[in-house]
């Protein structure tokens, strides 16, 4: 059997969160939801569905796939997800071992490729990888950008009535962690993640100081740039906050080697960017092995958020799934990709064990 196709496919799809969505900036509108999905069919007719990271630069993502992922695939004997997909990286070396775009649509073929092996074995990639069964994963809430304290709160209050226990801000700022808790209440977990805000430890530090009194279960990617190893492992000696990073490493050398430096406490690698379900399954064996907690990185609407909950599920210690909060005008993954009382559905079918919506998918076709 071989690879006769890979189509990346963009949507972008509204979204409400009760609350004014984040203002746009240079690299991106907040007015929708990017989904870069692959199709891969086989010419056995078996078809595949992974997803590219395209939260911003879709069109560059979609390009990479088209006219670079494509071009080493296609043609390529199916010979197990993890064997070829460590193939098509040798092939591409030059252009995705640092990461982006390329990385990024290898990283949908990876998934997209345990979603064809999961249906030719006739088993959940749960299974595939040696989980156990189960009907449900646990969940936590995944807010976008607010800013506005009131608006913080409003939300936060409104996740904790939807069944969550644990939410995420991207928020930079001591006062919208106090709104969080407020809105919360307590006995929820709150996690903070600032996308590599800050450039200065000690600004760290003091943000770390200032919001510890309003529980705060992990600080996600507070430093520029995330492969300054020394100065992570300086920053985790200074706060007691429990430091995360993974989602912009690039590799899981770079992985191991923060976790070596003793930079973080959890690891939090992408599906959608760092190897798809390979790699990030990787990333969980190794992570455990050095003694980090390694939670998957998954505000997603695709294959790349189902793929997180695979491995979730088959991963030894229980940790969450990361669920974009809002609500999509629609569901590309209709039943799935929602949850119910803070829980995410695992599911049962073979491969990723989801349809693909394709009137959702043509309606909201970009590229």
């Amino acid at each position: 059997m071989k690879i006769k196709s890979v189509e990346p496919i963009l949507v972008s799809i509204p979204w409400t969160h009760n609350a004014p969505r984040p203002p746009a900036t240079r690299s991106h509108n907040f007015d929708a939801v990017n989904i870069c999905f692959a199709r891969v069919e086989t010419d056995a007719g078996v078809v595949g569905w992974g997803e590219a990271f395209a939260i911003s630069g879709g069109p560059v993502v979609v390009k990479a796939i088209a006219e670079t992922v494509a071009r080493v695939a296609v043609g390529r004997e199916i010979v197990g997800a993890e064997k070829l997909s460590d193939q098509l990286r040798r092939d591409t070396n030059s252009v995705a071992r640092a990461g982006g775009a390329v990385a990024f649509g290898l990283a949908a073929l990876d998934t997209a490729l345990w979603d064809i092996d999961g249906k030719i074995a006739g088993k959940p990639v749960w299974a595939l990888l040696g989980g156990a069964p189960r009907a449900t994963i646990d969940a936590y809430a995944s807010l976008f950008r607010i800013g506005v304290p009131e608006h913080v709160e409003n939300v936060c209050r409104a996740a904790v009535g939807r069944g969550f226990r644990k939410i995420k801000l991207h928020e930079h700022t001591v006062e919208a962690v106090a709104a969080a808790r407020r809105g919360a209440g307590p006995g929820v977990d709150i996690m903070v993640d600032v996308n590599c805000y800050w450039t200065s430890i000690d600004e760290i530090v003091a943000f770390c100081e200032g919001a510890e009194r309003h529980g705060v279960a992990w600080l996600e990617e507070p430093l520029y740039p995330t492969d300054d190893y020394e100065a992570h492992a300086e920053l985790r000696r200074r706060v007691k906050t429990p430091i995360s990073s993974g989602e912009n490493i690039a590799t899981l050398g770079e992985l191991k080697a923060i976790i070596a430096a003793k930079g973080i406490d959890i690891a939090q690698p992408s599906p959608a960017k760092l190897g798809g379900i390979t790699g990030v399954w990787r990333a969980v064996r190794m992570a455990r092995a050095a003694g980090a907690r390694c939670v998957p990185h998954s505000p997603f609407h695709g294959p790349a958020l189902i793929a997180a909950a695979h491995i979730v599920a088959a991963a030894p210690v229980n940790e969450p799934l990361e669920l974009r909060y809002c609500d999509l005008e629609a569901n590309p993954l209709h039943p799935f990709g929602v949850w119910r009382d803070g829980a995410f559905a695992l599911p049962q079918a073979p491969g990723l064990g989801v349809e693909i919506d394709m009137d959702v998918v043509k309606k909201y076709r970009v590229l």
